[in-house]
């Protein structure tokens, strides 16, 4: 499976693949994006299975990503992880056509038991 991780900080896009490795879930490749621009270039190039990203970026937010991408007719299936969750932000994105909403902090358990199902 590849995966394409959104998230300007790298850090965090850092600890989101090595959570995802933990996970159990087989990756066979992980690309990375900055912000939703890079995104959905790197999805045009790269035809991930599963979108990784961030809420809040600079230059097109995670929802301005999801929303773009599903406008294209694009149906990857779509989750945040973000530091940012109330119950307002989760039906924007389900709204919106994205899969789950992962707030921080997480692990390999959560998720394998979020992910795992999606891709199974």
């Amino acid at each position: 499976m590849r995966v394409l991780v959104t998230d300007d900080s790298k850090a965090m896009r850092m600890i989101v693949i090595r959570t995802l490795r933990q996970s159990g879930v087989t990756i066979d490749d992980v690309v990375e994006a900055e912000d939703g621009v890079q995104g959905l270039a790197a999805v045009r190039e790269h035809r991930p299975d599963l979108i990784l990203c961030d809420w809040n970026m600079p230059n097109k937010s995670g929802i301005e990503f999801l929303t773009e991408l599903r406008a294209s007719g694009d149906q990857t299936t779509f989750g945040f992880v973000t530091s940012e969750s109330n119950p307002a932000m989760r039906e924007q994105a389900i709204g919106a056509g994205a899969a789950f909403l992962l707030s921080k902090p997480f692990d390999g358990q959560r998720f394998a038991d979020v992910i795992g199902e999606l891709v199974s």
